[in-house]
């Protein structure tokens, strides 16, 4: 079970999760390629590429948009719905040629939550907003 179905308070459902772009993994593959021949530190930097992505999730549910992380120790971002003002997508060259980018929800205050090497930015853009505004 996920953190984010784990945490889910009385009434609420998780609407979406979010997953990484294959992109934002090629610096894990890279890390692995480069232990092959040493099997040194770079085997290490590869393993932990592989749990830091593993143990992150992204979502957003009836009431707030979530973002976590962390391998050992847990780290949340959360922010509810009503606080939105702006959800913002950032794609680069190769971000609009292999449709992934950077989404930031951006609320009241002083906090952002910002999902990074997100896969399909305008879907998961259309999905924050359709549930933090639903028609009807």
């Amino acid at each position: 079970m996920t953190y984010i179905e784990e945490s889910l308070s009385t009434g609420e459902k998780a609407e979406a999760l979010f997953p990484l772009h294959w992109f934002a993994r090629v610096p894990m593959y890279i890390w692995f390629v480069l232990a092959i021949p040493t099997l040194g530190i770079t085997l290490i930097f590869g393993i932990y590429e592989y749990l830091r992505l593993k143990h992150l999730e992204r979502g957003v549910t009836n009431k707030r948009v979530i973002l976590k992380y962390g391998i050992i120790s847990r780290k949340t971002e959360e922010m509810k719905l009503q606080s939105i003002e702006t959800v913002e997508i950032d794609q680069g060259i190769l971000g609009r040629m292999f449709n992934f980018g950077t989404v930031k929800i951006t609320g009241r205050g002083i906090s952002d939550v910002i999902f990074k090497g997100i896969d399909d930015p305008m879907h998961v853009k259309r999905q924050i907003e359709s549930v933090s505004n639903p028609v009807g």
